[in-house]
């Protein structure tokens, strides 16, 4: 397998990718209000490397829903630029992110007969991948497809349920799945985003799964935890129970809602001072704003200053998380799982820096609650930028890149070729170790939206467009959707 993905650029040559080295991959999150790449490696340590990372405002995306085509790929071109210059690679291929109102989660019972296997042989992995890999055969709704296939604990011939069954004895073998689905022309939308930049896809991952890498530690997510990332256009919520991803939702309202309310509230400001208010002012306890302490916000195009209080910018941001707050506390209550969230909530995402969230919750839903940094796996140098909850779910599809690589890296050579392909061994051999400690930590695996159903649908994209074209003067109105 091929994971030479980044060629080296002539200009300099301080960074050298080995082909058959897996380990370096760029995660790319098309937000509502941003759109972040992230380029990252394995170091010897175990940790995560952040080589550079680009950024630029969002156009195109609509409550996490690509609407312009050609807006986004644009965004996509000057996002990717940006990171090649800063981590010095030519990138052909990233890790994408999917959220937005049309992700579901159901819930399905199946069970599987291993082929030519009784009930004296173990169980191995590649039963448990047939497993999976059957369950993205599963029916679903007209318009939308599995993205995603998250086995809870397995039952081998009635024992009882068990995490990893490998390596167990039986004939058949049952789980409850988590199915994540989401509207097909939704997915299109992404792939062909990425696909009019010439960039492929090293996969599709889920966009709260991929937060909770870098957000939760490993004790949280087995102890009982809902992570909640609110962005710019949805609030996605995703909870782990004994280490196992249980539930998922989207609320299709979050901080852009927010922004709107208060340009609607103090007349006569635009839309990037509204943000501006929020960011910079902006808090959910009025109970301790200062009501004389006044903010002047110029006025457009020569008028008078506005005025306005920290009191009465703190109601109108409290009324809305009020709402944001009632509908996380019903999505919990949906879910079944509410009672057993001994760890609380973690919030992440842009919207997590509000002042006054955290108490503020833990008084309206009577839980703990904690802000959420990318501090897990990552190696960060003091004081860096990048520890920032906005940055959590491109940091964390850089991460799932990088683990997607190794494992299919270690799927295709065998210790003595790997062995032979490597000149320093006792590195290597460190390296891992560290991985192998994590993936031990938790479920031997997990489902994806396979490349065969990527290749499938990105043939399925208008056939006469060429998606490769990356001349930006060359996208028009006829991509429009």
């Amino acid at each position: 397998m091929d994971f030479n993905f980044f060629t080296k650029r002539k200009k300099k040559d301080t960074i050298k990718v080995v082909k058959e080295e897996p380990g370096i991959s760029v995660g790319l999150d098309i937000g509502t209000t941003k759109v972040v790449a992230f380029a990252g490696r394995r170091m010897a340590n175990g940790k995560i490397e952040v080589l550079g990372h680009g950024m630029h405002q969002s156009l195109g995306v609509q409550r996490g829903l690509v609407i312009n085509i050609a807006q986004t790929a644009k965004i996509i071109q000057q996002v990717i630029r940006k990171l090649q210059d800063d981590a010095n690679m030519d990138i052909d291929t990233v890790m994408v992110g999917i959220a937005g109102q049309y992700i579901s989660n159901i819930k399905v019972t199946s069970d599987m007969k291993r082929q030519h296997a009784d009930a004296d042989t173990e169980i191995t992995k590649e039963d448990i991948k047939q497993f999976i890999e059957n369950m993205f055969k599963t029916p679903t709704d007209p318009g939308t497809q599995i993205i995603d296939v998250i086995p809870q604990e397995y039952v081998v011939d009635k024992y009882p349920p068990q995490k990893n069954p490998i390596g167990m004895t039986g004939t058949v073998i049952s789980s409850e799945f988590n199915i994540i689905t989401c509207k097909t022309q939704h997915i299109k939308n992404i792939l062909q985003s990425v696909a009019k930049c010439n960039l492929k896809m090293e996969g599709l991952e889920l966009e709260p799964i991929a937060s909770a890498e870098v957000v939760l530690d490993e004790e949280e997510k087995e102890t009982g935890v809902a992570l909640i990332d609110i962005g710019g256009g949805t609030t996605d919520i995703v909870i782990f129970i004994d280490g196992i991803m249980r539930y998922t939702a989207v609320i299709p309202i979050a901080g852009d809602v927010i922004t709107e309310d208060i340009k609607y509230l103090f007349k006569g400001i635009t839309k990037e001072q509204a943000e501006a208010l929020k960011c910079e002012h902006g808090s959910t306890l009025p109970n301790v704003a200062d009501k004389n302490q006044i903010i002047s916000i110029p006025g457009i195009h020569g008028r008078e200053p506005i005025e306005i209080s920290k009191y009465d910018l703190a109601c109108g941001i409290k009324y809305r998380m009020e709402d944001v707050l009632s509908r996380i506390d019903t999505e919990l209550d949906s879910s079944g799982c509410k009672e057993r969230l001994n760890c609380g909530i973690v919030f992440t995402g842009g919207g997590a820096q509000m002042n006054g969230l955290k108490e503020f919750t833990e008084v309206k839903l009577g839980m703990k609650v904690r802000i959420g940094k990318p501090e897990e796996k990552i190696l960060f140098k003091e004081n860096d930028v990048l520890v920032d909850p906005r940055f959590a779910t491109g940091l964390g599809l850089m991460i799932m890149g990088i683990e997607q690589q190794e494992e299919e890296y270690n799927n295709d050579f065998s210790e003595e070729e790997y062995s032979q392909k490597n000149q320093n061994l006792k590195d290597l051999e460190k390296e891992e170790n560290e991985i192998e400690k994590e993936q031990t930590k938790k479920p031997p695996i997990r489902g994806r939206i396979s490349k065969e159903i990527l290749d499938k649908l990105l043939g399925k994209l208008l056939p006469d467009d060429d998606l490769s074209d990356t001349d930006d003067d060359d996208f028009d109105d006829d991509d429009r959707i």
